[in-house]
């Protein structure tokens, strides 16, 4: 099992009424010649959780920064949520559930935005660590 340092949450950027599904990203993402979904969970539109990547297989959700190939990609877990705007409280509820199954698996892990890896990034149009740490009340760590 590989170490995961990073959840990194994105967004689509495509209207979250349009229907897009993991089945979409993983078609898109082939045709840019990519192996399949580079997520490994997505939130649609009306807050359906599904399937991206398995865990065990590396994403291609951020860029790798290092001369050796590795980095964020080969340490972190990504899922998607569709929107082109900030995510929706019942897209966040969704979310939220999915970061604390994952926290239960690799405890270690840091809950980032994509931003937060890649200066150059808005997604997800919000800052989900503060977001994150406002949650933590509500939670049981």
């Amino acid at each position: 099992m590989r170490e995961i340092k990073y959840l990194v949450v994105h967004i689509s950027d495509s209207q979250k009424d349009r229907g897009d599904t993991a089945a979409d990203i993983h078609r898109w993402h082939q045709e840019r010649g990519w192996d399949g979904i580079g997520y490994n969970a997505v939130i649609t539109g009306t807050a359906e959780l599904q399937q991206g990547r398995p865990d065990y297989w590396q994403g291609a959700h951020v860029r790798d920064f290092d001369e050796n190939g590795e980095g964020d990609n080969s340490d972190s877990l990504g899922i998607c949520i569709i929107t082109d705007t900030a995510p929706d409280e019942d897209q966040l509820r969704i979310l939220e559930g999915w970061l604390q199954a994952k926290l239960v698996q690799y405890p270690a892990a840091k809950v980032v935005g994509h931003r937060d890896l890649d200066s150059r990034k808005t997604c997800p149009n919000m800052d989900i660590p503060a977001w994150w740490a406002s949650r933590k009340k509500y939670r049981i760590d």
